[in-house]
């Protein structure tokens, strides 16, 4: 554990008493050690919690299972209009993908047909990403390039659910299960 350091320096231009700075905490290696600021809620607005990966933009800490139901708990534990969104997404996957199959993996809900997942949904602060593995392949390429999910990967980051454009979606949708998706191939 650190401990507690009092720096005494000299003030510039000063002959007499050293100023005293506050006490800070070290790690042993005479480094401060960086603290978060503390988050408050805006004066009258109650706090909104944000699961930790929304915040962060790092994976949940949810863990991967395969099912509906892990995927409707995963939508569940999102904010609004997070939520929304991603119900209404899950919705159109459901109606325009027969032979849906959903997993929760890398803190976000992904959805495949056959042997292969083809595009996953995650909430995250401020808007849900919508992307599409081999996403290059789809006509029109969706316009998000997402850091870290693949140099083929494509989607859209949609903030409400007036964003969706449902006959576009549903599109993209249909063409992603003609490709490959990870994890296996398409028969």
């Amino acid at each position: 554990m650190g401990e507690l350091r009092t720096t005494v320096r000299p003030v510039a231009g000063q002959t007499t008493a050293p100023q005293v700075l506050p006490a800070r905490e070290t790690d042993n290696t005479s480094k401060p050690i960086a603290r978060k600021p503390a988050k408050r809620a805006a004066r009258g607005k109650a706090a909104t919690t944000l699961p930790e990966s929304m915040v962060t933009g790092k994976a949940s800490p949810g863990k991967a299972a395969d099912g509906d139901k892990p995927v409707f708990a995963y939508i569940a534990s999102l904010p609004q209009p997070q939520r929304g969104i991603a119900e209404r997404v899950d919705a159109l996957a459901a109606k325009t993908l027969p032979a849906l199959q959903r997993s929760v993996k890398w803190g976000m809900s992904y959805y495949g047909v056959g042997d292969g997942w083809c595009f996953c949904c995650g909430g995250f602060a401020a808007h849900v990403k919508l992307m599409f593995v081999n996403g290059k392949t789809l006509v029109p390429v969706p316009p998000v390039t997402p850091v870290a999910m693949g140099k083929s990967t494509r989607g859209v980051e949609l903030i409400s659910v007036d964003d969706l454009d449902e006959r576009q979606i549903t599109a993209w949708m249909t063409q992603i299960t003609a490709v490959p998706g990870v994890g296996g191939k398409k028969n």
